[in-house]
């Protein structure tokens, strides 16, 4: 089934999220919509084209807390490249690395883990990159922004009725 871009109501793109829930947000006079499918959904008593593009009537404010430690923000921080040999690669070939490896006292936070290709993953193994000939293209940090705004990042088929609602900023994977 069709999934539906939320929008806030400076047009900011907030996050995925899927037909049923946009319907809901819509009876409830939540959102307004934009943009359609051609698709049309239907009940006993009427007929309704899904949404494509939906924006939200009141404000949401982002949070100003830490960005979350997750694997997905660290490829994110990363923009999907290893940082040892720095190859662009997808998520599901991509691992996360701790710099200097657990058994040696390395934490598991920003600034000891990086993302890895699978290959470099096996190459470092236990050891820190300079013992076996790597170097770290950028060294590991905490980032300040917002991950969700990289919220489209790894949708391979992106509608076309979304494309005047996301930034330049926001890349597209096709």
């Amino acid at each position: 089934m069709e999934q539906v871009l939320l929008l806030n109501i400076t047009y900011e793109p907030l996050r995925v999220i899927n037909w049923k829930r946009a319907i809901a947000l819509l009876t409830l006079e939540k959102v307004e919509v934009l943009e359609e499918y051609s698709r049309e959904i239907h009940s006993v008593s009427f007929a309704i084209k899904l949404p494509a593009v939906v924006r939200l009537l009141r404000l949401v404010k982002r949070s100003k807390g830490p960005v979350k430690f997750s694997r997905q923000n660290i490829y994110a921080r990363d923009k999907y490249h290893c940082q040892y040999c720095g190859r662009r690669f997808p998520s599901e070939e991509l691992t996360y690395d701790h710099v200097i490896p657990k058994y040696r006292g390395g934490k598991t936070k920003w600034t000891n883990i990086v993302t890895s290709c699978i290959r470099c993953n096996r190459k470092k193994g236990g050891h820190t990159p300079g013992e076996v000939g790597l170097r770290l293209i950028r060294k590991p940090y905490r980032p300040t922004w917002l991950p969700a705004l990289k919220i489209t990042i790894g949708f391979k088929q992106v509608p076309l009725s979304w494309r005047d609602y996301l930034y330049w900023n926001v890349e597209l994977i096709e």
